[in-house]
């Protein structure tokens, strides 16, 4: 029996990689584009035509002609946020709410989620995660509670009851914290949201998925975040809620593991994080403020500077391992034009003097083995085709697909679409 195989799109750094232009260069390949993960703190930038679009919960598909897009189950939606991001594509001339379609079993953030964020990162003192404060994090605790409220409950006769029975849970604690609070004009913004998403077409998207597998469509299912921020494999407790890594696929769409077809692996050509936790190859240095400063590092979503260092495919290998990746994507690569010098971690020393080429449980205090390569100096913006490459920049490519034991099948050498180079 003939499998139809659905693939997979997600990001094997700390986020930030990339994902949405890449979606968006994919996206003719295929007829339908899926989220299965994630929520409004992922942003997603894409840049084509001289205008700049910042997608948070919405597949990046949505901009390719009559290409149907889902919300997945496993995604968490906050209904003010998703009213405002849609109304911007809309008055951009998007035709949102013919091409978008929103899983039943998708769980919403509540107001009360988004203060009971702000109240809980304020009580961990100088132990702060690092939230967008965007409520996703308790709408998963709820989630896994039990006590969640989903998509298809607004259609439920008791959808208020239910609402009333979770807000005053969330202002109990909130009350417990001393956290003070004005419920209101959020909540206010938040039912404007949730009218105007009652004008989307809301499925069962198992089967709806599965339907389309049996029609024969192709299927790419786009990850948001990282393999470092994966709830279970990541840099835990400094994680997303989520579980980011191609296995989150099968449970954020209701897809068959043996649906699964390939699995690109999207990695910038150096590394960066934003907010708390361990990062090995940080740099302080003014090499780490020109990765900064030429890589536009800035969170799509809160502005915050990233942080930078060079490439770690220690990291990288165990992601790579994690999802099954078949094919690298290399982002970002003109970044690295101006250094006479590029460093890549090969290994970690451990701080009981050890060194290992493996990812520990523990990645707090490891510090960085490093092999340097030559810099190739030259404007990879201006480039156009794989046979102008200079050949450090060919050696670096080559360094890595062998580290990783997988190809590099598209280069970007710049933010926008037609800065893209897929290699034969």
């Amino acid at each position: 029996m003939k499998t139809e195989k659905i693939d997979v799109l997600l990001g094997l750094q700390w986020g930030d990689e990339g994902k949405g232009k890449v979606v968006d260069v994919l996206t003719p390949r295929y007829d339908v584009v899926a989220r299965f993960q994630g929520g409004p703190n992922a942003g997603h930038t894409l840049i084509f035509d001289n205008k700049k679009f910042v997608l948070k919960s919405i597949p990046s598909g949505v901009f390719q002609g009559n290409k149907q897009n889902i919300i997945g189950n496993g995604m968490v939606l906050d209904a003010a946020l998703f009213k405002a991001e849609a109304e911007a594509l809309e008055a951009a001339g998007i035709d949102l709410k013919s091409r978008l379609l929103i899983s039943k079993k998708a769980h919403l953030i509540l107001p009360t989620h988004r203060l009971m964020d702000s109240a809980l990162e304020a009580s961990k003192g100088s132990n702060k995660v690092g939230t967008t404060g965007r409520g996703i994090g308790p709408t998963y605790t709820d989630k896994v509670a039990r006590t969640g409220v989903r998509v298809g409950d607004l259609l439920r006769p008791d959808f208020e009851e239910r609402y009333a029975a979770a807000r005053a849970a969330h202002e109990r604690t909130l009350k417990s914290l001393n956290f003070e609070y004005d419920l209101a004009p959020l909540e206010k913004a938040w039912r404007e949201g949730i009218e105007y998403m009652k004008q989307f077409k809301f499925v069962d998207s198992e089967h709806f998925v599965a339907n389309l597998l049996r029609e024969g469509k192709t299927i790419l299912c786009e990850g948001a975040q990282g393999t470092m921020l994966d709830i279970d494999f990541g840099s835990y407790p400094f994680v997303t809620s989520s579980n980011t890594i191609c296995a989150g696929a099968c449970t954020g769409l209701g897809v068959a593991p043996r649906n699964i077809g390939k699995v690109y692996g999207i990695m910038k050509a150096y590394c960066t994080r934003v907010g708390s936790g361990p990062f090995p190859t940080e740099l302080f240095d003014k090499d780490g403020e020109a990765l900064s400063d030429r890589g536009n590092e800035f969170g799509a979503v809160t502005g915050r500077r990233r942080r930078c260092g060079w490439v770690d495919l220690v990291a990288l290998r165990y992601a790579v391992r994690l999802n099954g990746v078949t094919d690298l994507i290399l982002m970002k690569s003109d970044v690295l034009d101006v250094f006479k010098t590029i460093k890549a971690c090969v290994a970690y020393k451990l701080p009981d003097g050890t060194q290992t080429d493996e990812f520990p449980f523990d990645c707090e205090g490891v510090e960085p083995i490093y092999e340097e390569l030559p810099g190739w100096l030259t404007d990879l913006t201006a480039l156009h085709d794989e046979d102008e490459f200079p050949e450090e920049f060919n050696n670096y490519i080559s360094f890595i697909e062998e580290y990783l034991e997988t190809p590099v099948s598209i280069v970007s050498v710049g933010p926008d679409r037609n800065q893209t180079i897929v290699r034969e």
